[in-house]
């Protein structure tokens, strides 16, 4: 705007000067801070210049950054590594606390230069990305250590998915209450809740008492009949989700297990702000009730998510996950019946089969082996371990079950009737022993030998004595 004016009708000779000097005795308005501006007439006329020789005079005149932009001045090498360690060592301090340790280092280390102001340390810490981090919680232990690393190192993206069932998220949450049991003790509640990423809907929560692969299993069955099988399923290294029978059933029934990192909950952070709104809102509505149990607190759970958690407008996703869950598109699957879910979520072992009494050992307990496997050394077993009542022999090169085993009972085989042993060949000839003697005389691989032997010529490698002959 200064020297457009110049630029659109330039001067005739001669008179450029007095146009330059009447441009800089006028007020300018300056574009960000709007008050009004002067400028002397070298510098209109540097401007002048520098755009006449150029095609595009706006580009030309706009500001350069200078080249050593980006590059702090007052902080040697030295100093930025001290800043840099001191940080890596103590990333929970505060940045004046950073700044008051660096100036007492500076003090006794003279080499590491002069002691920088306190915004040109402010402003590299900013610069490098280090920010204050809040203090570990629990143990610190290495795998907290290098989780901690990962994240510095690694960026944290959010994500959804396109359809409904390509991932459900899944977790435990320790309420913060306790519940009257039917013991008459207080004990801390568990809620499991699983949730649907892509609409964010909860598709089957529950409280219960405990953490064990029994109740996920439970809880998540009912998921399963309630909605459908999803493509794949998030949660975290808990012993529950690690367990052999959780794992093997999620293989069997076709859908991925995507464990999260260690100490790295940030990964299934949908979970994590649904438990923020369990206590912000659901628990904060029974804080007025002095004693709760199990039941009571299931049916206000149940009742919060389906009457408002499923029907009011989610930040993220402008509609309430009931409308996303059955307006989007999905890819889930039919579950399969009760038996069918109780026979995929067990785990399978090898055994080996006693030879003297058919039984093998499982769980500290010992369970018979019919007469028709009697034959075989190392049986595959499958079973879940809270319900020892579905143990399974199954072929280990198909996986199908062959049949149901039973725990041992010593007074019932006391009775003395004892079955008849059914042949392990199908072949013609019984393999029952015959009631013909066997052969007599010596057997036909030693009698080779002695002819062989006899053969050589050579005289007995022994001395006889007078009753051998």
């Amino acid at each position: 705007a200064v020297i457009g004016p110049l630029l659109a009708s330039p001067p005739e000779p001669g008179q450029l000067q007095a146009a330059l000097k009447a441009l800089a005795e006028r007020d300018w308005q300056h574009p960000i801070s709007g008050l009004p501006r002067r400028f002397g007439v070298s510098t209109i006329e540097r401007w002048y210049y520098q755009a006449r020789r150029q095609q595009d005079p706006v580009s030309a005149l706009k500001p350069k950054l200078r080249a050593d932009a980006g590059r702090s001045r007052a902080l040697s090498s030295a100093l930025k590594t001290a800043i840099t360690e001191q940080h890596r060592a103590h990333p929970a301090w505060s940045l004046q606390l950073h700044y008051d340790n660096l100036a007492a280092r500076v003090s006794e280390v003279p080499e590491l230069g002069p002691l920088p102001s306190y915004a040109t340390v402010r402003r590299y810490c900013k610069a490098c990305g280090l920010i204050r981090q809040p203090r570990r919680r629990g143990r610190d232990t290495d795998g907290a250590r290098r989780a901690a690393e990962r994240l510095e190192r690694r960026e944290v993206r959010s994500f959804e998915l396109e359809h409904v069932h390509a991932l459900w998220h899944l977790d435990f949450h320790h309420g913060s209450r306790q519940v009257l049991s039917s013991d008459g003790q207080w004990r801390k509640p568990v809620l499991l809740a699983i949730l649907d990423d892509r609409s964010r809907l909860i598709c089957h929560l529950q409280w219960y008492l405990d953490e064990t692969t029994e109740t996920l299993v439970h809880g998540l069955c009912q998921a399963f009949h309630k909605r459908a099988l999803p493509r794949a399923l998030m949660s975290d290294n808990g012993a529950a989700m690690t367990a052999a029978a959780f794992t093997e059933g999620l293989e069997r029934l076709g859908i991925l297990h995507q464990p999260t990192l260690p100490y790295s909950p940030h990964q299934n952070a949908k979970q994590e702000v649904f438990w923020a709104q369990v206590e912000g809102r659901l628990m904060a509505m029974l804080e007025g009730q002095p004693e709760i149990n199990l039941r009571l607190l299931n049916e206000a759970t149940l009742a919060w998510v389906e009457q408002e958690y499923h029907r009011r407008i989610h930040s993220e996703l402008d509609q309430t996950p009931m409308a996303v869950y059955l307006n989007a598109d999905e890819v889930g699957r039919p579950a399969p019946d009760n038996q069918a879910l109780a026979a995929a979520f067990r785990q399978q072992v090898m055994r080996r089969q006693r030879r003297t009494d058919g039984t093998i050992s499982l769980a500290g307990k010992r369970f018979e082996i019919p007469n028709a496997y009697r034959h075989l050394e190392q049986l595959c077993l499958r079973y879940a371990p809270w319900d020892l009542r579905t143990v399974s022999l199954v072929d280990a090169r198909t996986g199908a079950d062959l049949c149901r085993l039973h725990p041992l009972d010593k007074r019932a085989n006391a009775d003395q009737r004892r079955r008849a042993l059914v042949p392990k060949l199908s072949d013609t000839q019984s393999t029952l022993p015959s009631s013909q003697p066997p052969p007599t005389g010596i057997a036909p691989l030693l009698k080779q030998l002695m002819r062989d032997h006899a053969a050589t010529g050579l005289p007995p490698a022994y001395l006889p004595r007078l009753e051998e002959h």
